[in-house]
């Protein structure tokens, strides 16, 4: 009979480690800045590019609808970001960045780059580049191997 052990199983210990990480970071983002993972990762993104849907927000940050569209309308209520009609799609809006979302951004941005220098200040520049890119290589075998999500186009479902 083959056992588990989960301490072991790959998977297992990658969503540990991830969510470690991430209740961490989320207590610094929501005691210093006042925002949630999912509105965070909404700024960076739009920092990022000009205008995107929620639906393409979602595929960007492998985040399901009702949390981008939670985010996004936390966001808008707070004016960090704005909600336009896409002329491509009138059921769809277009985000963007406010004038005091991309302020937010300039202050936090920083800051998360503290965060990553100091989680990884254990590791040499070559295991962070190992490590990037066996991250990139699982995502790419994930997405080989588990069929695509009706709802996010090119997103692995599950």
């Amino acid at each position: 009979m083959t056992v588990l052990n989960l301490d072991a199983f790959l998977p297992y210990r990658l969503s540990i480690a991830s969510n470690v990480v991430s209740t961490a970071i989320a207590t610094i983002y929501q005691s210093m800045f006042g925002l949630r993972v999912p509105e965070w990762r909404l700024v960076c993104v739009l920092a990022e590019g000009k205008g995107l849907t929620q639906q393409a927000l979602g595929a960007r940050t492998q985040m399901d609808k009702v949390t981008v569209s939670r985010a996004a309308i936390a966001l808008a209520e707070r004016g960090l970001v704005e909600r336009v009609p896409n002329p491509g799609d009138q059921r769809s809006r277009v985000l963007n960045l406010t004038e005091s979302g991309r302020s937010l951004y300039d202050v936090v941005a920083p800051k998360a780059l503290e965060m990553e220098r100091a989680l990884f200040a254990g590791f040499d520049q070559q295991e962070r580049e190992q490590l990037n890119d066996m991250l990139l290589r699982l995502e790419q075998a994930v997405a080989t191997m588990a069929p695509q999500s009706k709802e996010r186009p090119g997103v692995p479902a599950g």
